[in-house]
């Protein structure tokens, strides 16, 4: 929890103001029972009523002066734990916007969106607690037990008992309720979870009927985080109860204390009077302070959590500025690039050597699994090579810069990822200062400007969130358009026609011939049609190259490419493909 208050550093001055501010509160407020006292036993005893006046009169200036102590104290505690809490979100988001792909899988999104909201939302509450509460309550204590002292020293022990019994509830409750806590948090990721996994896939749910499965996954969880929620409930209600009958015993006592000593000497009326405010001053300090225990560990569950995902170190580094002049003619080449998943022993690629040149297309093919998308995803280092070299026009990628590496590639990922707002957004995503022009130019290459032309706005048209409102196709080519209006060195496709019919991809490789002769052209299929042009096609088995080189070629001399082209050809076409290699 405390390492968070990092975040609190930019906010020094106002933290001061509250300090001053409640320390103005409880010094106003603390001379209220000594000036009743004094008009109990100097005024209302002695009958003198320009005294009753005179000391009323006062205390209702310090009763004003504490309420405007009050006030700015409230205000500065809301201001800051907002703003802290603004500050610690802001810090998981970009956090998490640096993480590489592996380091992410370490967490559901689930757990992240939790983290970021709920988590953030617990640790600002008690933030604004302890600016409050915990300045408060024990200036209140420590002056209120000096004021009682020296007002009824005989009777200082009840205040000692109070205390006893108040530590002593809330030490049962939190032994109680603090193991509870972290399986709480977890138990709410868990719904997050459920819930989200649902929503997204509901088509798939509902195709194979599983919505009961479904339901009974959900209320399970549910059932269990009910049951743990009227747990906690019930144990952290108990402290109302508790109280009272701790104040109520401590009035009595009180007033049995004071009543007998009233017998020796009545002028201690007055005395017995404040030294009730100050025992309930004291108890009330004490109750706050105890809130404040009860609700400090399930904070400090979440700020745990918190700070899990702060403290991650990327297995990635950046350099601050690009080492070295990139040359200006584009290239993409592989020396000896060896790739395995963390913890896991086999390689996922293995001795990968290529080079892409400007002008030209290179294309990947190769049975699931073979690491096809893994491999491209080298390129803008979503993973980091095990062992080798990645060399972007000339330079290795370890020597980019994130922005620099970045705006050299146009990637087109297997999914088609839209985002909520217009077709024209989601295309200047990757270029936000591209002109109406470009934008077009960009979907029509795409082979997307038709469609957008018959949506109600056309390039205004709105987009749901994740492009539900657009059929599969026509998300993947507003993803290549996207691609296309950044102007890239490097195009990447990973498997991005495979939503498009035949006419389609094939359009659309053709508009795209002419605005490539000065770029590199990366493309994962599974289609043969789609890249038998290429002017270069790397075929992968288990992770390793087995066959390089033109259609006709591979066809020739690589078995496994050999296979790879029968499997999607018919007996008569796959003997014409090969008698035009003989010929």
């Amino acid at each position: 929890m405390f390492r968070l208050f990092k975040f609190l550093k930019p906010y020094w001055w106002m933290v001061v103001i509250l300090i001053i501010a409640t320390g103005g509160q409880v010094f106003a407020t603390l001379q209220l029972p000594a000036l009743m006292a004094d008009i109990i036993n100097n005024g209302i005893v002695t009958e003198n009523t320009d005294y009753i006046w005179q000391t009323g009169l006062s205390m209702i200036l310090i009763a004003l002066a504490s309420a405007a102590c009050s006030l700015l104290a409230s205000f500065m505690s809301a201001k800051v734990g907002a703003n802290f809490a603004r500050d610690v979100r802001k810090a998981i988001y970009e956090k998490t916007l640096s993480l590489n792909i592996v380091d992410i899988k370490n967490y559901s999104t689930a757990s992240l969106i939790n983290r970021t909201t709920n988590d953030v939302n617990q640790v600002q509450e008690v933030t604004m607690m302890m600016l409050s509460v915990m300045l408060l309550a024990p200036m209140f204590c420590i002056i209120s037990l000096i004021m009682a002292f020296r007002t009824a020293p005989d009777m200082t022990w009840i205040i000692a008992v109070g205390i006893v019994a108040i530590m002593t509830s809330v030490i049962i409750i939190m032994s109680l309720v603090l193991p509870k806590f972290k399986i709480f948090q977890k138990l709410i990721d868990k719904i997050t979870l459920l819930t989200r996994e649902n929503l997204t896939g509901l088509r798939v749910i509902r195709a194979f009927n599983n919505e009961g499965l479904e339901k009974r996954k959900f209320e399970k969880t549910n059932d269990e985080l009910t049951k743990l929620s009227i747990f906690l409930d019930k144990i952290l209600k108990l402290e109302g109860p508790l109280v009272n009958i701790i104040f109520n015993g401590l009035t009595l006592l009180c007033s049995y204390i004071g009543i007998s000593l009233l017998n020796k000497d009545f002028s201690y009326l007055g005395n017995m009077s404040a030294f009730a405010q100050y025992v309930t001053f004291v108890m009330m300090s004490f109750l706050m302070m105890s809130i404040m225990f009860v609700m400090l560990p399930r904070a400090n569950v979440c700020a745990g959590r918190i700070n899990e995902v702060l403290k991650i170190n990327s297995k990635i580094k950046w350099q601050s500025q690009t080492k070295g002049v990139p040359d200006k003619v584009a290239s993409v080449e592989f020396r000896k690039v060896d790739f395995r998943y963390p913890g896991a022993e086999e390689k996922v690629l293995d001795n990968i050597s290529f080079t892409a040149k400007v002008g030209e297309s290179t294309a990947f093919i190769g049975s699931t699994g073979s690491g096809k998308s893994t491999l491209i995803n080298l390129i803008p280092r979503f993973y980091e090579a095990t062992s080798g070299d990645i060399l972007i026009n000339g330079i290795n990628i370890k020597d980019y810069s994130k922005d620099d590496l970045m705006q050299k590639i146009g990637l087109v990922p297997q999914r088609g990822v839209l985002f909520a707002g217009t077709v024209k957004s989601n295309i200047m995503f990757g270029a936000p200062n591209a002109t109406d022009e470009q934008v077009k130019k960009a979907a029509e290459i795409a082979q997307a400007a038709n469609f957008i032309e018959k949506l109600p706005g056309g390039y205004n048209a709105h987009i749901s969130q994740g492009g539900t409102n657009v059929s599969g196709g026509q998300k993947q080519r507003l993803s290549i358009a996207r691609a296309i209006c950044k102007n890239p060195d490097i195009f990447i496709f990973d498997d991005s026609f495979s939503a498009l019919d035949m006419k389609t991809d094939a359009k659309l490789r053709a508009a795209l011939k002419p605005i490539t002769d000065d770029m590199v052209v990366l493309i994962v299929a599974q289609r043969i049609n789609t890249i038998k042009d290429a002017d270069q096609i790397i075929v992968l088995d288990n992770g390793k190259i087995v066959g390089k080189g033109k259609h006709k070629e591979l066809l020739a001399k690589c078995k496994t490419y050999q296979e790879i082209v029968k499997s999607q050809l018919s007996d008569k076409e796959f003997a014409k493909e090969m008698r035009s290699v003989n010929a």
